[in-house]
């Protein structure tokens, strides 16, 4: 099942069907948007076939100077069984030539009254999102301090309830328990909730609330880019874990790597505030400010000075 169709394009750009009907239901691909300059000068040899294509006034103005036999093959071999669809814009009339191939393939031609640049941008912003690879994790994704925070940890460690605790201060959810992440571009990833569960949050022992009605609509997010994790696990004793916050652990989802911080729980340790805090200290480190480097430097200097003192 595709993730896109050209019924998607149809309805998201409010497009004219003009022919191809039954192709509507036809996948796209790629992101990637042809336009097919060199093809209608009869250059087929690389024809990105499996490409939307677009026919803007360059296009149609050089194939109303071809002969009548051209402009037929040309069109036909234009609309393949795998094209997903071709888009006429600036609302230009559409070549009978055009109409006639695409209703013996089922190629779906529509047209558009944008400008061919303007469509090219929307429609490749619209795929590279829509066709963007993505994966569920189990977890939440708080938006602390305008830093989206993925919290993760085993069931029952307490996730859902640091959330409400982060709600209750002021910040917003974006997804609890499921978190759809796709990746966008090469560095980012976004998160969200599945449209079942979007706005709330399951407690143990009081159920499922909704944050939006309870909170307000500022307490909750449809969206946020994911820029650090926080695994939450019951404190074990036997375990070192990090007090000075040199260690540099990642998380890697995708291609995408993002920092890791290990919070162990244990009555009485305020996570809502400690997460609060690691979401500014990132934001400190992404400054320039790194605490931690600029103590083990200090506790160096001092170390250096009473070896020269002695």
């Amino acid at each position: 099942m595709s993730k896109v169709t050209i019924k998607d394009i149809l309805n998201k750009f409010k497009l004219e069907l003009i022919s191809g009907e039954e192709g509507i239901n036809r996948p796209v691909t790629t992101s990637d948007i042809s336009r097919p300059g060199l093809e209608m000068a009869g250059f087929f040899d690389y024809y990105p076939e499996d490409r939307l294509q677009l026919l803007g006034r360059t296009e149609l103005t050089f194939f109303s100077m071809l002969n009548e036999e051209d402009r037929i093959v040309r069109m036909q071999r234009l609309c393949t069984d795998v094209t997903p669809g071709i888009i006429i814009t600036r609302g230009l009339e559409i070549p009978e030539e055009l109409i006639e191939a695409s209703e013996q393939e089922a190629v779906p031609v529509m047209r558009s009254n944008l400008k061919t640049t303007q469509l090219v941008s929307r429609l490749t912003n619209y795929l590279e999102i829509a066709l963007a690879p993505t994966i569920a994790i189990h977890g939440v994704l708080v938006d602390v301090y305008g830093v989206g925070v993925l919290i993760t940890g085993q069931s029952g460690v307490g996730k859902s309830e640091t959330a409400l605790e982060l709600v209750k201060r002021g910040h917003r959810l974006v997804a609890d328990d499921c978190v759809e992440i796709r990746q966008e571009d090469q560095e980012s990833l976004v998160g969200n909730s599945p449209p079942l569960i979007e706005h709330l949050l399951e407690i143990r022992g009081l159920g499922i609330i909704d944050v939006m009605t309870l909170f307000g609509a500022g307490a909750v997010r449809s969206y946020k880019r994911i820029t650090m994790c926080i695994h939450l696990e019951n404190w074990d004793q036997n375990k070192r874990y990090d007090r000075l916050g040199l260690d540099e652990d990642k998380m890697k989802i995708f291609d995408v790597e993002i920092p890791k911080l290990t919070i162990p729980v244990r009555p009485g340790r305020n996570l809502a505030v400690i997460i609060e805090v690691a979401a500014m200290n990132f934001r400190l480190k992404k400054m320039g400010v790194n605490a931690a480097k600029q103590f083990t430097q200090r506790l160096q200097e001092t170390i250096k000075d009473h070896e020269h003192e002695d």
